[in-house]
């Protein structure tokens, strides 16, 4: 049996959809919140800052990672502080590179040496996390964010390579790992089994949440009635009187 009240991992809710933050809220299982460019432009967000702050006001002092969109590291560090002045719950993010592939643990430094909680974010390799740790200041909280579901597309177990990145974590006590992207339900339970400190999880994968325990022949049954619903629903129909086979000689 699956206790998901029994894990030591923390939900975080992925996405940038206002309403679906308002309904991840209510939510007791969601104890954090991220976004990111990428999924602002998808929800039609044009305003970044004025979206920013009504989500602040909308999670109510809950963690929320913002994210930096500049590509240079010195105009990087000026919106990360811009960014982080807008509440004391704010994660800011900060990619692990630039596009240019120069990686960002002096950024990273900088911000955690002025107490500013950084989300390392679109980390790969252990190489990326151990220069990140090492880079930050050992009093200052951290989030160390591993694209675990992206490593498993390309047909490499990350569980593994989580463990790993843990036990660098544990050289800055106060750096938390993430499990980021995850592609299925079961990826939760995994990373609560890994150790990771958090996950983040999408509306569509919250709801698959609710078939954890769930009777595999009770889930047989019920796949099997859709299959059912839906051929009657189409109005096949492949009996000889609807369409006679054609006869060969």
């Amino acid at each position: 049996m699956i206790d998901i009240n029994a894990f030591n991992i923390s939900i975080y809710a992925d996405g940038a959809d206002l309403n679906s933050i308002r309904q991840s809220k209510k939510n007791p299982l969601i104890k954090g919140f991220t976004t990111n460019p990428t999924l602002m432009r998808q929800a039609g967000v044009t305003d970044y800052e004025a979206f920013a702050k009504e989500a602040l006001q909308v999670v109510e002092g809950m963690p929320l990672s913002l994210e930096v969109f500049s590509d240079d590291f010195a105009e990087m560090e000026v919106q990360a502080r811009k960014i982080a002045s807008w509440g004391d719950n704010v994660n800011v993010k900060i990619p692990v590179t630039n596009t240019k592939g120069e990686g960002a643990a002096k950024l990273a430094k900088s911000l955690s040496n002025d107490g500013i909680i950084c989300n390392i974010t679109a980390m790969f390799t252990l190489e990326q996390v151990e220069d990140i740790v090492d880079a930050l200041n050992p009093e200052c909280e951290a989030i160390i964010s591993v694209f675990a579901g992206r490593i498993a597309d390309t047909g490499v177990d990350p569980m593994p390579l989580m463990r790993e990145a843990l036990e660098i974590c544990k050289t800055k006590p106060k750096s938390k790992l993430l499990w980021a992207s995850p592609r299925e339900a079961l990826n939760i339970v995994q990373a609560n089994d890994t150790g990771c400190h958090i996950i983040t999880v999408t509306p569509d994968l919250l709801k698959k949440m609710g078939s954890f325990n769930k009777d595999l022949h009770q889930f047989s049954l019920e796949t099997v009635k859709m299959f059912h619903t839906d051929a009657t629903a189409s109005g096949y129909d492949i009996s000889e009187e609807a369409a006679p086979m054609k006869k060969y000689a």
